[in-house]
């Protein structure tokens, strides 16, 4: 039986790579390919990740915010990087470290102008971001004209491309959206063409929409999820391989009598002699109390075991009550079995924000061989 001895968060770059070139296999030869590595690498490790996908081929890198660009720049990344949600106050870490910021508005847009134009800088990296229907980030189709007054009298900022972001591309039921969405894109993208007189550089596509809607890949598409194992859909999961993997060890076995109960506000209580086992991570980890109470189950050599009881800070208790273990064993939260998109949908939540919310207090080991 595997012994583990602290809790980790185990990272598979061979898997990684795996999910790439299965996206790249989707796509056409000449299409590039950004890698969505914001929010610490959907919860793994930024650094680990962008290093493993710059040297197997992606164009370009996205994240949130500035400061995780800055990361990846320390760290050696000379790859494009965008800005999704760039904020003013950080346009100056911008230009230090040559990030390229999303523009979604006017005042973006001119406010990042001014501190270019102060600099005395010429031909500055931007992407140009429309709302076509997520109604989250980005210039309005009726505002075609006044963006492109901006960039017509402006020497200082150069357009690297305009893109917009699909709002419900993983399910099929919204397919007449996502169509009118990819339609109002192109719309805008023409009209942009056609008033500045050159081609303009161009993305819409997410994972799912790289798997539903692969006629409207343009020039480039943006992967977050699926490069980490998951694209939103059974049968593609089933192509694809988790990337992280939760580990922690059992820390002590219990004997529960009947009528005893288990947990913070005796949440749990036995019907008859059961046997539990505490696990050494809880909410503040990353596994909220929205797991508890048979909500999600985690695997013990290989079986199941729910979560009883109220999550804890720091611990959380399983039911191994027939299972043959002992104190020291692996113990699976999330991985192959259980996924975590299994976990996820116990708790009526999704991956994402699973795999994000995991503490950067766990400790992060990465293979790759």
């Amino acid at each position: 039986m595997p012994k583990a001895n602290q809790t980790i968060l185990e990272l598979n770059l061979n898997a990684l790579e795996h999910n790439y070139n299965h996206l790249r296999s989707r796509l056409e030869p000449t299409t590039k390919f950004l890698g969505v590595v914001k929010a610490f690498a959907y919860g793994s490790d930024a650094v680990k990740i962008s290093l493993k996908l710059q040297s197997i081929g992606v164009d370009y890198f996205a994240v949130a915010y500035a400061s995780e660009g800055v990361v990846l720049r320390d760290a050696g990344i000379k790859l494009p990087i965008l800005v999704l949600h760039p904020q003013a106050a950080n346009f100056d870490v911008l230009l230090k470290h040559r990030l390229e910021p999303s523009l979604y508005s006017t005042k973006i847009l001119n406010e990042f102008l001014k501190l270019v134009q102060n600099e005395g800088l010429k031909d500055y990296p931007v992407h140009i971001k429309f709302n076509t229907g997520l109604n989250r980030l980005g210039f309005g189709e009726n505002e075609v004209d006044t963006v492109l007054e901006v960039l017509e009298n402006s020497r200082e900022i150069k357009m690297v491309s305009i893109f917009s972001h699909l709002a419900a591309s993983e399910d099929l039921n919204e397919k007449v959206f996502t169509l009118q969405q990819i339609d109002t894109f192109k719309r805008i993208a023409t009209a942009m063409e056609n008033k500045l007189g050159r081609v303009v550089f161009k993305h819409i596509l997410n994972t799912s929409g790289i798997i539903n809607y692969p006629k409207a890949q343009f020039d480039m598409v943006r992967s977050g999820i699926g490069l980490y194992g998951f694209g939103n859909d059974t049968e593609i999961d089933k192509q694809l391989k988790p990337v992280a993997t939760l580990k922690t060890a059992i820390s002590q076995i219990h004997r529960i009598l009947p009528e005893e109960s288990v947990g913070y506000n005796r949440a749990y209580i036995s019907s008859n002699e059961r046997f539990t086992a505490t696990l050494p991570l809880g909410h503040a980890d990353g596994i909220g109390r929205q797991y508890g109470n048979g909500k999600a189950f985690v695997s013990v050599n290989g079986k199941k075991a729910p979560i009883i009881g109220n999550v804890c800070m720091d611990m959380i208790m399983i039911d191994i009550t027939g299972l043959n273990c002992e104190e020291g064993d692996e113990v699976v939260i999330f991985g192959e079995d259980p996924t975590a998109d299994e976990m996820a949908t116990g708790a009526k939540t999704i991956s994402y924000e699973l795999l994000t919310g995991i503490s950067q207090r766990v400790k992060r080991v990465c293979i790759d061989h």
